[in-house]
């Protein structure tokens, strides 16, 4: 029976082959929204003062690049209406501020002008524990036991509801590993996350960094994976139509995609052994 259906699949698999042709679509391009990147992160161990806000613009869906934007004029201004100011590197649409003072509990909001239109988005700068040193490995981790798999630890905070964005980077894998988190289930207790890969080798080294979320930017990215199809990471595709807190206040229908975030964060490097 096998040697019966091998020819017929065989044929099939070759007229499918020949009949292989490029076919390009012609899309419907939507006019171009603003893209913000506004992620405060501020590491443990520094002063956080260095800080970099991105803005670029959607595009058509066969282009390479994302389009970046100039001209605007980006604060962050804290609850005692002190205003940090990011300036553009030019023509690059990224925007530096030299002196930022982050502070975990503090309420900042963020103020981009551009265009003649003012976008807005308030948020809490969020505090996040420290990964332990115990970190561990096992070689024969994974789903199928066939993996090098990794397992670091944190302590969560008893007294307060917690959100945790998980990013580890790898030499085996083009894209971040993201993972978001919250601590319903384990409340107060040594929470634990796990990291593996068939592709690790001894001597590849793993940077793992932990960060403090509000629950409204974990609902956000947990909708932003599951949008982008959560193969690789949350920016291998475009992120649909998941809207983040910026709110235009000039044409609300306008809005911009991205997040206005400010987290402390962990971070520490495992080598493989």
């Amino acid at each position: 029976m096998k040697n019966i259906l091998k020819y017929p699949m065989i044929s099939c698999g070759i007229l499918l082959l020949s009949c292989t042709k490029v076919v390009d679509v012609d899309l419907e391009t939507a006019a171009p929204k603003l893209v913000v990147d506004a992620s405060i992160d501020w590491v443990k161990g520094t002063t956080g003062n260095e800080q970099k806000i991105r803005l670029s613009t959607t595009t058509g869906y066969y282009s390479a690049a994302f389009p970046t934007v100039s001209g605007a004029e980006i604060t962050i201004t804290n609850s005692a209406n002190i205003a940090f100011h990011f300036i553009e590197n030019p023509g690059t649409g990224t925007y530096i501020c030299a002196d930022f003072h982050p502070v975990i509990g503090e309420t900042y909001t963020l103020k981009i002008a551009l265009n003649g239109e003012i976008y807005t988005a308030t948020e809490t700068c969020i505090g996040v524990p420290n990964i332990e040193k115990n970190i561990t490995q096992n070689d024969n981790g994974g789903l199928g036991g066939d993996e090098v798999e990794i397992t670091y630890y944190y302590q969560d905070n008893g007294n307060e509801k917690n959100y945790y964005l998980h990013q580890v980077r790898s030499p085996a894998s083009t894209f971040p590993d993201y993972k978001a988190k919250d601590d319903e289930r384990s409340n107060g207790n040594l929470m634990q996350e796990y990291f593996s890969d068939e592709e690790l080798k001894t001597g590849d080294v793993l940077n793992i960094r932990l960060y403090g979320i509000s629950r409204s930017y974990c609902d956000y990215f947990r909708k932003l994976l599951a949008a982008s199809g959560a193969g690789t990471g949350p920016f291998q595709t475009t992120p649909g139509s998941v809207k983040g807190n910026i709110i235009n206040q000039t044409h609300f229908t306008n809005f911009a995609y991205g997040y206005f975030r400010l987290s402390e964060v962990a971070e520490k490097d495992y080598r493989i052994q």
